[in-house]
């Protein structure tokens, strides 16, 4: 079943099912065809049922999704303790519908009548789910009944991280941050941005924080195209670590930097903001024209190349950025479909294209330039060994080791090697809700002037 609703489907947006409906459906997609959320989402702001809903409504579909992929594990553990024989199998919808369910009585805390009744009557519509409408009651009115017994034995380690990566992150972490790690992925994170100049200023209109990186981070949630500045072009949402790779390059006015990989175009607008002549290229016709948008809103300019970076030959360049295609782990807490969809395999994999596109970007950088490569992973595959087997395989090239003042300080953030290592536990904060960041690696290297 796919995202939008057969026209017989057709949610209504005065029956109450609307949200639930959609959001069944999203879950679906995550994890039956590993389908990312945004893309889901953003394919349904083309749907008349689910862009005629109120805001509200559009709303709740989101964070229904959101909160069942965020803490899935605890969800299904939660539906699994409580069903004798297990999920049924031909039973349609019935898993997308109860997890969606469950997340609202465990994780949003929402009204426990509204979630069980309309994930009955979701079931009733699902010609394969509504065999199962008593199950589908009891053990939902169960898992309200148990609620603060099963969130107090939760673990966010044990139960909402995939048990490779569980073994992954606390061998290359140590368990405290690998538990430390995972907590962060079960919180929704906040909404950082950057802007091209006064910060201080723009703190003061957006009521937000500015941040030890110099990103400023909102205190509310709230819809970005409606905040003062948007349409003026005066900043871009960009993770606080998003926004960090950049910055190693130094003052980049002037001098010809090229953007491998670059598209959304965060970094991009980074260095265009910062006086550089930036070539921007990525392999991705729609990505790209989307970095044109963008660039466009913000004033800002570039010269945009569709190619494939492991292919791409032009004269050297002063600097060279590349932010390589990865796993994509650091981002679970902003997409937490990331850490059911990936495997082993993605990493293996996407290590070996790192290496390629590695190996390329060292043949582009001008001697006595610099070259900075970043994942946005918390694989020590697609980040520290990365960077090992480059400089063994190119002695033209030497670390430049990051300092924590070009960090805003974030020691915790540096590692002993010279290399940024953020992690989603990093950037604590008093109020939860404003504290943690993505996980990326990023390491700068110089290529000899001789």
């Amino acid at each position: 079943m796919g995202v939008t609703a057969s026209s017989a489907d057709r949610p209504r947006a005065a029956d109450g099912l609307a949200s639930r409906r959609f959001a069944a459906l999203v879950i679906e997609g995550a994890l039956r065809r590993r389908l990312p959320l945004d893309d889901q989402f953003e394919r349904l702001g083309a749907d008349p049922a689910f862009a005629g809903l109120a805001a509200n409504d559009r709303g709740l579909a989101r964070a229904i999704a959101y909160a069942a992929l965020r803490r899935l594990g605890l969800v299904r553990g939660a539906l699994a303790a409580r069903m004798e024989r297990g999920m049924p199998p031909r039973s349609g919808q019935l898993e997308p519908i109860l997890i969606g369910a469950a997340a609202q009585i465990l994780v949003l805390g929402g009204a426990v009548h509204a979630a069980v009744d309309t994930a009955v009557s979701l079931a009733r519509e699902d010609a394969h789910a509504r065999h199962f409408t008593d199950l589908a009651n009891a053990v939902l009115r169960r898992v309200a009944a148990e609620r603060d017994a099963i969130l107090a034995a939760s673990d966010p380690l044990e139960h909402d991280a995939p048990a490779w990566l569980r073994e992954r992150w606390v061998r290359a972490y140590g368990r405290e941050t690998a538990a430390a790690i995972a907590a962060a992925h079960g919180r929704e994170p906040a909404i950082d941005i950057t802007v091209k100049g006064e910060p201080d200023a723009w703190s003061e209109r957006l009521g937000a924080e500015i941040l030890p990186t110099g990103s400023l981070r909102l205190t509310s949630r709230t819809a970005i195209r409606q905040l003062p500045g948007y349409e003026d072009g005066a900043w871009w949402v960009q993770d606080a670590a998003a926004a960090l790779p950049a910055r190693l390059l130094g003052d980049v006015a002037g001098r010809r930097v090229l953007d491998l990989c670059a598209a959304p175009g965060g970094k991009t607008a980074q260095l265009a903001a910062a006086g550089a002549q930036v070539t921007a290229l990525d392999r991705s016709g729609p990505r790209m024209r989307r970095l044109d948008e963008n660039l466009a809103r913000l004033g800002l300019s570039a010269e945009t190349v569709v190619a494939d970076a492991a292919a791409y030959e032009a004269p050297p360049f002063d600097a060279v950025l590349l932010d390589a295609p990865c796993s994509a782990t650091g981002t679970i807490r902003r997409h937490p479909e990331v850490a059911w969809a990936r495997t082993l395999e993605d990493v293996l994999k996407l290590a070996s294209l790192q290496r390629r596109l590695f190996d390329r970007a060292a043949g582009l950088v001008r001697p006595g330039g610099a070259l900075v490569y970043a994942t946005c992973s918390l694989e020590p595959e697609e980040g520290e060994q990365q960077v090992r087997r480059f400089l063994a395989d190119h002695p033209a090239f030497s670390l430049a080791p990051v300092a924590a003042a070009e960090v805003g300080g974030l020691a915790e953030a540096v590692t002993a090697e010279g290399f940024l290592r953020c992690l989603p536990c990093h950037l604590p904060h008093p109020v939860e809700r404003m504290s943690g960041m993505d996980g990326f690696f990023a390491a700068r290297l110089v290529r000899h002037a001789g």
